[in-house]
């Protein structure tokens, strides 16, 4: 049995003890509890625990701690050859751009229909829309854009606790928008300071760009150590940002690159 939450609850209950979620032997291992509400202050406490509420529609709020943890460290970011090769075209045409926060409702309802890998539908519920959105509004949900020629085409969006940066959904229309969009994530989190990026869940898509999973408790003992740290102060991309990355080019020459090709991918 798992623990539930008083439906009125405003956020300032504890969450039950971490040791507590089911076991990996179990139908839903990582899950710790159910119920609740999905306020800015419970979502805020969830976080800086390790914990992340995803559920269907129809069902109750579930909070989740998994182990193993899917985590992207930015040092260790998988720019192979083609996706190099895109980002440079991007970079040298005009009305390629990363936008920060300038289209959020936007972006989290094309993540809605996005499901995530193996799962049939959205997991990004109106419930959850409708918290995410407020908490956009707070200052600490941030999207990442990729715009062309003044088209949303690409984009991801998660959430920031001091030097932590959780990713929660990605979506594209173009083919490699979204890849671009956690390019310059990672590129703005190596000049902030943050070093992991959270990716909750187990998926191939990103362990093609060198997500790891990691133990629980190593996880934990990480937030410790980032989440008490001050945030960043401006959510703006440059330019010159891009310099994060290992973009050189090698001895081929890069084709010109009027749009991104379509269909999206």
């Amino acid at each position: 049995m798992i623990d539930w939450l008083p439906d009125d609850d405003d956020g300032s209950l504890p969450f039950p003890p971490l040791e507590r979620a089911l076991g990996a032997g179990s139908e839903a291992p990582g899950l710790l509890c159910a119920g609740g509400r999905l306020t800015i202050a419970r979502l805020r406490q969830a976080y800086r625990r390790g914990i992340f509420p995803w559920y269907s529609r129809g069902e109750p709020v579930l909070w989740w701690c998994t182990t193993p943890r899917m985590v992207l460290k930015t040092d260790d970011f998988r720019l192979h050859r083609s996706l190099k090769k895109t980002l440079r075209r991007f970079i040298a045409t005009p009305g390629c751009e990363i936008r920060i926060d300038s289209a959020f409702d936007r972006v989290i309802a094309h993540c809605a229909g996005t499901p995530r890998d193996g799962q049939v539908g959205t997991w990004i519920v109106p419930e959850l829309m409708r918290a995410y959105r407020q908490w956009h509004a707070a200052g600490e949900v941030h999207s990442f854009e990729t715009w062309i020629d003044g088209e949303l085409v690409g984009g991801l969006y998660g959430v920031c606790q001091g030097r932590m940066f959780y990713g929660e959904s990605m979506f594209a229309r173009r083919t490699d928008a979204s890849k671009i969009a956690l390019a310059a994530l990672v590129a703005f989190c190596r000049q902030a300071g943050i070093d992991w990026i959270d990716c909750q869940q187990q998926t191939r898509h990103l362990a093609t760009m060198g997500a790891v999973p990691v133990a629980r408790d190593d996880f934990l003992r990480h937030l410790d150590q980032v989440v008490e740290l001050p945030s960043p102060g401006q959510w703006t991309y440059h330019r010159e940002l891009w310099r994060q990355l290992p973009l050189e080019a090698g001895p081929e020459a890069d084709p010109p690159m009027n749009r991104l090709p379509d269909p999206a991918a």
